[in-house]
């Protein structure tokens, strides 16, 4: 006769609702499928395959600063370190109403900034959900779909009860254009798109002026606005969170993608020595570090599993660093895992198990509920496995699983960590220390991430690594690209602009 007991408890889906849990739990030595000691054999694999040893660190963060040094002399290398024309650190004195517009992996936002000076600001924003159509579809279609919000988003927020417009004729809105994908600059306004990231496809695009894609829908659906600076989201969150705090010296995003930007003296960025940029400027430099080691794959630690994503994507070759610490991978990482245990009869035998097939059918949200799980049983692990995937796991199961969502997670924060470390060793700021403005999904939600990058700052520097703190940034798609409209203005009217 099978032992049993009633498991009962609720979970949080990613979508938001609330589901209760009341399922039969089995005891280990009733399902011969899964007895502890064979998931922990299996976990000392892993354990061996996910783990990034301190040693293993500094020699990638060796090779990262290599990678850093070598996009700031030549163009269109590997990490293109990307001048952004972004011109030293706000005041802090920044003050008026800007439009910001933000197309990010997930959403559109549309955000009406009002800055007030002294760090301080006021924000109103809309979102717009993207559709994987849209993520695929003709470039003009995306950029018409962006206009058309803005134009919602304004009819909205500048009209009185009549209807009336509250702009005053001829008046045009300053736009800044948050465009989280790798783009050539040569001016503030222009990007010539390098390709996509965060699995969008958009056609007609790559290698294009979405800066001018873009205006020339404002001006098919005559919009007053004046679209002053292109930015990628990083970009901005360094500025707006130096703007609230001066410490602050790097920003990096982990979410559905990854990236980093700090601000370079324009004598070291050799690849516009003929721009007649004067070297006792600063720049920001967005540095597209998602690609690091996409194509020797001399310095990560790829496994088979790594290897699969990056071939199985729409970008196979591409974005290497990315695919093995971004929101978007982490869950189908896992899924492979257990794919490859089914097939080699280790779990849920006798149990259909289809539904585990599709790639990215596994969330890394999942990874984010099966760590912070605080129950003996793992309920909030049954209720994933049940209710999504219509299998029963054993509690030795719900152990690995979590214990393997931990190894994945883990190495993410630590690799996000060398590429910290690259940046604060190639400026020299580990002495007198910084600031990490750190934003995204990864970073605000993920159990346990943003102590796991502090970990890993410290096996690199060792006790110096406390010197070095991320923090929370302030919203860098919004606020911040708000902040460089209003910087690019100040700087256009004195006449600053160089070949712009």
């Amino acid at each position: 006769m099978v032992a049993s007991r009633r498991g009962s408890g609720s979970i949080t889906l990613p979508t938001g609702q609330t589901m209760a849990i009341h399922t039969r739990t089995h005891e280990e030595e009733d399902l011969p499928h899964a007895t502890k000691k064979t998931m922990a054999d299996h976990l000392r694999k892993y354990e061996s395959l996910f783990t990034l040893t301190p040693q293993r660190m500094r020699m990638i963060v060796e090779a990262f600063k290599d990678s850093l040094e070598l996009g700031l002399q030549k163009p269109k290398q590997v990490v293109p370190m990307i001048p952004t024309f972004v011109f030293g650190w706000p005041t802090g004195q920044e003050s008026g109403d800007f439009l910001a517009l933000d197309l990010g992996g997930t959403n559109l936002r549309v955000c009406l900034v009002t800055l007030q000076g002294e760090g301080k600001f006021e924000m109103t924003q809309t979102k717009y959900r993207l559709t994987e159509e849209q993520k695929q579809d003709e470039g003009t279609k995306l950029f018409d779909f962006c206009a058309e919000c803005l134009k919602t988003f304004i009819d909205t927020n500048f009209t009185d009860e009549d209807g009336n417009s509250l702009l005053k004729p001829g008046e045009l809105l300053p736009l800044g254009f948050t465009f989280s994908y790798p783009c050539y600059q040569t001016r503030i306004d222009h990007g010539e798109l390098i390709r996509w990231t965060k699995g969008f496809g958009v056609k007609n695009t790559e290698g294009r002026d979405v800066a001018e894609m873009f205006r020339q829908s404002i001006e098919k659906y005559e919009l007053p606005v004046q679209m002053t600076a292109l930015i990628n989201d990083t970009t901005g969150t360094l500025i707006a969170s130096h703007y609230v705090n001066p410490k602050t010296k790097i920003a990096v995003i982990f979410g559905t993608g990854c990236n980093a930007a700090y601000m370079e003296d324009v004598k070291n960025i050799e690849k516009i020595n003929d721009l007649g940029i004067s070297e006792k400027d600063q720049m920001a430099i967005n540095c597209e570090w998602g690609a690091f080691d996409s194509f020797e794959h001399e310095h990560l630690p790829r496994t088979k599993y790594d290897t699969i994503v990056d071939e199985t994507s729409n970008k196979p070759g591409e974005q290497a660093f990315e695919k093995l610490i971004s929101g978007r991978y982490l869950g189908e990482i896992l899924r492979l895992v257990i794919c490859e245990l089914i097939d080699e009869g280790v779990l849920f035998l006798g149990q259909e198990t289809y539904k585990l097939e599709t790639p990215y059918v596994f969330e890394t949200a999942f990874l984010s509920l099966m760590e912070s799980d605080p129950t003996d049983e793992l309920l909030m692990i049954i209720g994933i496995f049940t209710h999504f995937f219509a299998v029963e796991t054993t509690l030795a199961e719900r152990q690995f699983f979590r214990a393997l969502a931990m190894l994945i997670g883990r190495r993410a924060a630590r690799l996000s960590a060398c590429g910290i470390a690259a940046i604060v060793g190639k400026m020299g700021y580990l002495d007198e220390g910084c600031l990490v403005g750190a934003d995204g999904s990864l970073y605000n939600k993920y159990p346990g991430f943003a102590d796991r990058v502090h970990e890993g700052l410290i096996d690199v520097f060792g006790e110096k690594g406390n010197n070095i703190k991320t923090v929370h940034a302030e919203d860098g798609s919004g606020v911040g690209s708000a902040i460089i409209a209003a910087m690019t203005k100040v700087r256009r009217d004195a006449g600053l602009y160089p070949n712009v």
